[in-house]
């Protein structure tokens, strides 16, 4: 019996995805055969060549000039781009983004598959990816280059960090047209050179983890030829249908498509589950937490609760090429916990399907001694939604005890019982930066969102942990349904009156999450009317509220960004893409240092 996980683009190509990694170790010592293949970081290093680039930008040049005269014959003076048939809208938008990306770049892009494998390079250069100047040169052109890959599929578009269609909605029809279009569908040719090697491994049973919209196009194309080339029963898991499960009850098609099943929520039981059903050691409903066709119909097995932390065997780095990273070390995704222990704030859904629990801590370093002694890791992301104080304080005492030499970030509420001397201990057992859940500068909103914090004493914690050393990075959003422009200028202004407690932020657009509190009273929260669905297979509602409109929201957020850059000046660690890539530059250069790099001093 032989299973094989595999990992579709889109994902950033830094470091390997925690889910698979977590799967694969739940087959160690088992019966069973497992194998992985990260086909993420494989797409990203065979499309990032002189020869790859350089025939995509000669087709986007052909593709010009017949986009050119499509349009010519379809082009309607007065007719507005709504009144178009889908398929025109492709051409149309092709159209469109290959006249702006030459026009953008000029004589740029033909020097780009020149750079490109070099700039690659630089990247998972231990010697080169800490020059900023080097790093943020070969990042643009990275991007410059997977725009060129990306021209001849417009208005598809893959970026270093993005995977975006103007187009595309989460509606089936849509995502259908799209994984079975060859000229939007950038991935098809990529698995056509790799479908032989999957096929080799002769699996009986084949786990594709779709964990975001970004790799819906990718992970149904891929399940989609595998289904018609092999008889192993091909199974679809990760957090994004998951969250939108209601809605494939009424497409059995879904399942003749792209799947024999789909399991939902978490996964390490339900998969050595569906092993044992494909093994024919147990019946098919007997597998939790899985969707199926039978008879016609789809069918959805009761759901159960997630394996405890501590009953789960470690992760496993088995068949990953850490060497193919865009890094020249990694940053090894961890939970210390599953799920929220607050969670009861109104705006978010992180945790949908998770049971809060906590990892042993002699579990813990059991584990961390683990990938430090085998695989040279010593650098680590706590992917938990939050650290709570008194577990931060316990697990940084025993790192310092058993003297783990680590350096480490995580996410953390802005409680009191940070203290002073925990956050101290914080930053000697190895802690360089917490992702702060700041979300806004005005009070009425954090009463909404019903945050649980003392509003009062936030910026006293933050600059108790600036003072220990630690990186201080804010996560703030607009758009809540009752916020005003007022509220929003609130945040605005905490933001750039305390850049040197916060030493940088991130910014986005709330969305109503289908498992949110919000959506159980909505009215309590400003939103006036009928909440709904935009697309069947989104994880968002849309909603109309008492706030700001559309136009008010997306200056506010125009506003913050201008306000922020003059506030934080062109600081390098904007120019640094991810959280991760920010920690091996903290563990390189120190706090102060990167809090006060500006791009303009980079030599």
């Amino acid at each position: 019996m032989k299973v094989l996980f595999l990992f579709p683009p889109q994902w950033m190509p830094i470091a390997p995805h925690f889910a698979i990694a977590t799967l694969m170790g739940q087959f160690e010592n088992t019966s069973y055969e497992a194998s992985m293949m990260d086909l993420n970081i494989d797409f990203y290093n065979k499309i990032l060549t002189r020869n790859y680039v350089s025939n995509a930008l000669k087709r986007a040049k052909t593709k010009l000039e017949e986009t050119k005269a499509e349009i010519k014959t379809i082009y309607q003076k007065g007719k507005k781009f709504e009144e178009y048939t889908f398929e025109q809208k492709n051409k149309i938008a092709k159209s469109s983004m290959l006249l702006n990306m030459f026009q953008k770049y000029g004589k740029q892009l033909d020097k780009t598959p020149i750079l490109v494998e070099q700039s690659v390079e630089i990247l998972k250069s231990n010697q080169h990816f800490y020059l900023p100047k080097l790093f943020v040169n070969a990042i643009n052109t990275i991007n410059t280059a997977l725009e060129i890959c990306s021209a001849p599929y417009f208005p598809t578009k893959l970026g270093y960090v993005s995977f975006s269609n103007e187009l595309m909605k989460l509606d089936y029809e849509t995502i259908k047209y799209y994984v079975f279009d060859k000229e939007t569908n950038i991935f098809r040719d990529y698995f056509e050179t790799v479908i032989g090697d999957i096929l080799k491994q002769n699996a009986d049973y084949i786990g594709i983890s779709i964990n975001s919209s970004n790799q819906i196009i990718a992970g149904l194309t891929l399940a989609n030829m595998l289904k018609k080339r092999t008889k192993a029963h091909v199974n679809i898991g990760g957090n994004h249908f998951g969250r939108v499960a209601d809605a494939l009850e009424k497409y059995p098609e879904f399942f003749e498509l792209f799947c024999d099943s789909l399991s939902l929520e978490e996964g390490e039981i339900p998969v050595y589950k569906l092993a044992q059903h494909i093994n024919g050691e147990i019946n098919v409903e007997e597998v939790p937490n899985l969707m199926y066709v039978k008879d016609g119909k789809v069918c959805k097995n009761p759901i159960i609760e997630p394996l405890k932390l501590n009953d789960m065997k470690m992760a496993s780095l088995k068949g990953y090429d850490l060497k193919a990273y865009f890094t020249p070390e990694i940053v090894m995704p961890f939970q210390t916990s599953r799920g929220c222990y607050w969670r009861k704030c109104s705006f978010c859904d992180h945790d949908f399907g998770m049971c809060y629990n906590i990892k042993n801590l002699d579990k813990l370093i059991e584990e961390i001694k683990y990938f430090k002694e085998n695989y040279g890791i010593t650098k680590f992301e706590f992917i938990d939604e939050a650290i709570s104080p008194a577990y931060m304080e316990t697990m940084c005492k025993r790192f310092i005890e058993e003297k783990l030499d680590i350096e480490f970030f995580c996410d953390a509420r802005l409680e009191t019982g940070f203290s002073k001397e925990i956050l101290e201990l914080a930053a000697r057992a190895g802690l360089k930066m917490v992702l702060w859940g700041y979300e806004s500068g005005s009070r009425k909103i954090m009463d909404l969102i019903n945050k649980g914090i003392d509003v009062d004493n936030r910026l006293n914690i933050l600059r108790d942990s600036r003072n220990a050393g630690i990186f201080n990075f804010a996560f703030i959003f607009f758009g809540f349904p009752a916020e005003t422009k007022e509220d929003a200028m609130m945040t605005i202004n905490e933001i750039c009156a305390n850049t040197d407690i916060i030493n940088t932020y991130g910014k986005s657009m709330f969305t109503m999450g289908k498992h949110t509190k919000l959506r159980e009273a909505p009215e309590k929260y400003g939103v006036v009317g009928e909440t709904y669905q935009e697309a069947e297979f989104s994880p968002t509602y849309v909603y109309e509220a008492i706030g700001m409109s559309k136009k008010e929201l997306n200056e506010m957020m125009d506003l913050c960004t201008k306000r922020a850059n003059e506030a934080y000046g062109n600081a390098l660690v904007f120019h640094l893409l991810s959280r991760e890539i920010i920690l091996l530059y903290l563990c390189k250069y120190g706090v102060d240092t990167l809090c006060n790099y500006k791009f303009e001093d980079v030599k």
